[in-house]
């Protein structure tokens, strides 16, 4: 495969000048690129309201109610698709803290929503971040091969011409699929896109399997053995509390990147990819829901996703600040800028690409 290889002809200053901006806005006010006191209070209501969560099912207070334990459940997988955008996604970025032990700590809650940071940070930050949208190298429009075509160069199975119609549905896998598959094969893959994922730290095999085995403990089998209920009852909670944590987590994702306006650029045959870096980012992202307060605090600034690519090492606190820098900047230089205005509109601009990847080529 190709080493792959960007462009620095289309940026003519776009990227220099942005980053620039944003350092003269930190330094002109005194501020670090880091967490701040809400930035925290955050992390302590999503991390407090998923232990709360926890301990009222697994200490039997909704026994005299299953379906009061249920709700309780569904909103324990809500809980943790939100650690995973809030806390977990800036600490394995090292976005949260200038501390890197503060950081590494705090990415072993990836550990307890079922998902293995170390695996994470190969997959997210250094193959997607660098080769976003890239048929082949990109593992986030890599989803259901044969059953979710999300790039152009995906062969069209018989199924895929009704991908609109059920994909959102498949989204609800992926938290499972993460839990019990994702991070196991990927970790002894030796190819991702175009990473050499050969040489991995002997103790990083032991923290894989060591945590996944403490996540199956602790929301598995100290359930059955503590609670009054039957096999089939815990199981309809179990799989239920997972498909709405990865139905969060999936529809988030796809709509920063699988929306209409952003391009999955192909690299020449020398492997080159025609624009520099950061313009690629900015023709492969788009923003949505960017007034929304609720969206941002839920989503921890995905919705800020053009702020994140180009700026991944800053806390997304601030996101909503440099929006305005990156967007004024973009048309300085005439750099694309993609935005859906609310949430419904992402939604339906996915759908749409979804039907068009489902009947054209």
């Amino acid at each position: 495969m190709s080493k792959i290889s960007f462009s620095k002809k289309s940026d003519e200053g776009f990227y220099s000048t942005v980053k620039k901006r944003v350092d003269d806005y930190f330094s002109s006010r005194n501020m670090s690129k880091k967490a701040n006191l809400f930035m925290v209070l955050k992390s302590v209501f999503f991390l407090g309201g998923a232990l709360t969560c926890y301990l009222l099912i697994i200490t039997g207070q909704f026994n005299y109610s299953l379906n009061a334990m249920w709700g309780v459940t569904l909103l324990l997988g809500a809980f943790s698709a939100f650690i995973g955008f809030n806390v977990s996604h800036d600490a394995i970025h090292g976005s949260y803290s200038s501390n890197s032990f503060i950081n590494n700590f705090l990415s072993y809650s990836f550990c307890f929503i079922g998902a293995n940071p170390y695996m994470w940070s190969i997959t997210h930050n250094i193959v997607h971040h660098t080769f976003t949208n890239i048929p082949g190298h990109d593992e986030d429009i890599d989803v259901a091969k044969g059953l979710v075509r999300l790039s152009p160069i995906e062969p069209r199975t018989p199924i895929i011409k009704y991908q609109h119609y059920y994909a959102f549905l498949l989204y609800g896998f992926a938290a499972i699929s993460w839990v019990f598959r994702k991070d196991f094969k990927k970790f002894f893959q030796k190819q991702i896109g175009n990473y050499d994922n050969t040489n991995h730290p002997k103790n990083e095999a032991f923290k894989l399997f060591f945590f996944k085995g403490l996540y199956y403990f602790l929301t598995i089998v100290l359930p059955l053995y503590l609670l009054p209920i039957t096999w089939y009852q815990f199981l309809i909670g179990y799989i239920t509390m997972q498909l709405l944590k990865g139905f969060i987590i999936g529809l988030v994702f796809q709509l920063a990147h699988v929306v209409e306006g952003t391009e999955f650029p192909e690299p020449d045959e020398n492997g080159s990819v025609e624009d520099s870096w950061a313009v690629h980012q900015m023709k492969t992202t788009a923003n949505f829901a960017t007034k929304s307060w609720l969206a941002s605090f839920l989503c921890g600034g995905l919705n800020f996703q053009v702020e994140h690519h180009l700026f991944p090492k800053i806390c997304h606190i601030h996101y909503p600040a440099l929006n305005k820098i990156v967007r004024n900047t973009a048309f300085e230089f005439g750099v694309p800028y993609l935005e859906n205005e609310t949430f419904i509109l992402a939604l339906q601009s996915h759908y749409r690409v979804l039907k068009h990847f489902a009947q054209n080529d």
